[in-house]
Protein backbone atom coordinates (compact mmCIF):
# COMPACT_ATOMS: atom_id res chain seq x y z
CA UNK A 1 0.00 0.00 0.00
CA UNK A 2 1.56 3.32 -1.23
CA UNK A 3 1.72 6.01 1.90
CA UNK A 4 1.62 9.45 1.40
CA UNK A 5 3.55 11.86 3.35
CA UNK A 6 1.86 15.39 3.45
CA UNK A 7 3.72 18.73 4.93
CA UNK A 8 0.87 21.29 5.87
CA UNK A 9 3.13 24.43 5.32
CA UNK A 10 2.52 26.53 7.61
CA UNK A 11 5.49 29.21 7.77
CA UNK A 12 4.73 32.36 6.16
CA UNK A 13 7.56 31.86 2.88
CA UNK A 14 8.88 29.11 1.73
CA UNK A 15 12.30 30.66 3.10
CA UNK A 16 15.67 28.62 2.03
CA UNK A 17 15.72 26.70 5.38
CA UNK A 18 12.37 25.49 4.75
CA UNK A 19 13.06 24.34 0.93
CA UNK A 20 16.61 22.77 2.22
CA UNK A 21 14.58 20.88 4.55
CA UNK A 22 11.87 19.81 2.04
CA UNK A 23 14.01 18.87 -0.46
CA UNK A 24 15.49 16.28 1.95
CA UNK A 25 11.90 15.19 2.58
CA UNK A 26 12.05 14.30 -1.23
CA UNK A 27 14.66 12.24 -0.84
CA UNK A 28 13.62 10.19 2.26
CA UNK A 29 10.05 9.49 0.69
CA UNK A 30 10.60 9.76 -3.03
CA UNK A 31 8.98 12.72 -4.73
CA UNK A 32 5.78 10.31 -5.96
CA UNK A 33 5.15 10.03 -1.59
CA UNK A 34 5.31 13.54 -0.87
CA UNK A 35 2.26 16.54 -0.97
CA UNK A 36 2.86 19.98 0.62
CA UNK A 37 -0.55 21.84 1.04
CA UNK A 38 -1.57 25.12 2.41
CA UNK A 39 1.25 26.32 -0.62
CA UNK A 40 -0.71 30.09 -1.23
CA UNK A 41 1.98 30.49 -4.43
CA UNK A 42 2.60 28.57 -7.42
CA UNK A 43 6.37 27.42 -6.74
CA UNK A 44 8.00 25.87 -9.10
CA UNK A 45 10.91 24.58 -6.58
CA UNK A 46 8.29 22.86 -4.33
CA UNK A 47 6.74 20.78 -7.51
CA UNK A 48 10.04 19.55 -8.16
CA UNK A 49 10.61 17.79 -4.90
CA UNK A 50 6.73 16.89 -4.63
CA UNK A 51 2.97 17.78 -5.26
CA UNK A 52 1.59 20.89 -4.55
CA UNK A 53 -2.12 21.81 -3.22
CA UNK A 54 -2.82 25.06 -2.56
CA UNK A 55 -6.01 24.17 -0.37
CA UNK A 56 -4.99 23.08 3.37
CA UNK A 57 -4.98 19.70 4.00
CA UNK A 58 -7.94 21.18 6.61
CA UNK A 59 -10.20 20.92 3.72
CA UNK A 60 -9.12 17.82 2.09
CA UNK A 61 -11.17 15.34 3.88
CA UNK A 62 -8.83 12.64 4.10
CA UNK A 63 -9.90 9.09 4.33
CA UNK A 64 -7.24 7.11 7.15
CA UNK A 65 -5.24 9.89 7.75
CA UNK A 66 -2.79 10.26 10.80
CA UNK A 67 -1.38 13.59 12.36
CA UNK A 68 1.89 13.72 13.78
CA UNK A 69 1.53 15.53 17.20
CA UNK A 70 4.01 15.41 19.85
CA UNK A 71 1.08 16.62 22.25
CA UNK A 72 -0.92 13.62 21.02
CA UNK A 73 -1.47 10.85 23.72
CA UNK A 74 -0.58 7.85 21.66
CA UNK A 75 2.66 6.64 20.40
CA UNK A 76 2.40 5.41 16.39
CA UNK A 77 3.03 1.75 16.23
CA UNK A 78 4.51 -0.26 12.97
CA UNK A 79 1.11 -2.37 13.26
CA UNK A 80 -1.20 0.87 13.08
CA UNK A 81 0.98 2.99 10.96
CA UNK A 82 0.33 0.59 8.22
CA UNK A 83 -3.46 1.12 8.70
CA UNK A 84 -3.02 4.93 7.80
CA UNK A 85 -3.06 6.07 3.87
CA UNK A 86 -1.76 9.72 5.18
CA UNK A 87 0.90 10.94 7.20
CA UNK A 88 0.43 15.07 8.33
CA UNK A 89 3.22 16.97 9.70
CA UNK A 90 3.18 20.46 9.71
CA UNK A 91 5.70 22.50 8.10
CA UNK A 92 6.95 24.36 11.06
CA UNK A 93 10.01 25.67 11.73
CA UNK A 94 10.66 24.99 15.14
CA UNK A 95 10.79 27.15 18.33
CA UNK A 96 12.52 26.44 21.75
CA UNK A 97 10.76 26.22 23.57
CA UNK A 98 8.44 24.61 21.57
CA UNK A 99 4.86 26.61 20.73
CA UNK A 100 3.06 23.25 20.26
CA UNK A 101 1.76 24.73 16.69
CA UNK A 102 0.87 21.63 15.61
CA UNK A 103 -2.00 21.10 18.01
CA UNK A 104 -3.21 24.64 17.56
CA UNK A 105 -2.73 24.84 13.84
CA UNK A 106 -3.87 21.24 12.49
CA UNK A 107 -4.63 18.97 14.55
CA UNK A 108 -7.77 19.90 16.10
CA UNK A 109 -9.20 20.70 12.92
CA UNK A 110 -8.25 17.58 11.16
CA UNK A 111 -10.59 13.96 11.23
CA UNK A 112 -8.11 11.30 11.78
CA UNK A 113 -5.68 9.77 14.70
CA UNK A 114 -3.58 12.14 16.55
CA UNK A 115 -0.44 10.16 17.43
CA UNK A 116 3.11 11.11 18.71
CA UNK A 117 6.70 9.99 17.54
CA UNK A 118 7.94 10.63 21.39
CA UNK A 119 7.69 13.75 22.80
CA UNK A 120 10.86 15.78 21.78
CA UNK A 121 10.35 17.95 18.90
CA UNK A 122 12.13 17.26 16.00
CA UNK A 123 12.61 18.52 12.62
CA UNK A 124 10.39 17.63 9.94
CA UNK A 125 12.64 15.57 7.44
CA UNK A 126 13.57 13.56 11.13
CA UNK A 127 10.27 13.27 11.78
CA UNK A 128 9.25 11.87 8.21
CA UNK A 129 12.15 9.67 8.75
CA UNK A 130 10.87 8.29 12.03
CA UNK A 131 7.47 7.47 10.71
CA UNK A 132 9.12 5.85 7.68
CA UNK A 133 10.73 3.42 10.00
CA UNK A 134 7.94 2.70 11.83
CA UNK A 135 5.29 2.02 9.11
CA UNK A 136 8.35 -0.57 8.12
CA UNK A 137 8.01 -2.22 11.25
CA UNK A 138 10.42 -0.78 13.51
CA UNK A 139 9.52 0.28 17.00
CA UNK A 140 10.31 3.62 18.22
CA UNK A 141 11.50 2.10 20.96
CA UNK A 142 14.66 0.53 18.77
CA UNK A 143 15.65 3.63 16.99
CA UNK A 144 18.41 5.83 17.55
CA UNK A 145 18.21 9.27 18.47
CA UNK A 146 20.47 12.14 19.81
CA UNK A 147 19.18 14.82 21.13
CA UNK A 148 20.23 18.54 20.93
CA UNK A 149 23.39 18.48 17.85
CA UNK A 150 26.40 20.85 17.89
CA UNK A 151 27.56 22.25 14.60
CA UNK A 152 30.97 24.16 14.62
CA UNK A 153 30.53 26.92 12.61
CA UNK A 154 34.16 29.03 12.92
CA UNK A 155 36.55 28.34 15.28
CA UNK A 156 34.83 30.51 17.92
CA UNK A 157 31.22 29.71 16.97
CA UNK A 158 28.92 26.72 17.56
CA UNK A 159 25.38 26.64 16.45
CA UNK A 160 23.20 24.64 19.37
CA UNK A 161 20.45 22.42 17.27
CA UNK A 162 17.68 22.02 20.55
CA UNK A 163 15.90 18.99 18.29
CA UNK A 164 15.76 15.29 18.46
CA UNK A 165 17.70 13.41 15.29
CA UNK A 166 18.17 9.96 14.17
CA UNK A 167 21.24 8.80 14.09
CA UNK A 168 22.26 7.08 10.79
CA UNK A 169 25.26 4.89 11.51
CA UNK A 170 26.43 7.02 14.64
CA UNK A 171 25.82 10.55 12.65
CA UNK A 172 22.38 12.35 13.09
CA UNK A 173 20.25 12.85 9.98
CA UNK A 174 21.02 16.39 8.76
CA UNK A 175 21.35 17.25 5.36
CA UNK A 176 25.01 18.46 4.36
CA UNK A 177 23.26 21.30 2.44
CA UNK A 178 21.75 22.88 5.34
CA UNK A 179 24.87 22.80 7.49
CA UNK A 180 25.90 24.94 4.67
CA UNK A 181 23.57 27.01 4.64
CA UNK A 182 23.68 27.31 8.22
CA UNK A 183 27.68 28.24 7.85
CA UNK A 184 27.09 30.86 5.34
CA UNK A 185 24.22 32.20 6.75
CA UNK A 186 24.82 35.94 7.85
CA UNK A 187 24.85 36.63 11.77
CA UNK A 188 26.23 33.49 12.33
Amino acid sequence: MRQICIIEHLEPKIGRWVLIEYAHISKIVEKNNLWFTNIKHRSKKLERLGKCFSQSVRDMNLKKACILDPEAKQLLTPSEAKSFNYFIFGGILGDYPPKKRTKKELTQFIKGKARNIGKKQMSTDNAIYTVKQIASGKQFKSLKFKYNISLKMNKYLTLELPYLYNLIKGKPLISNELITFLKRKKGL
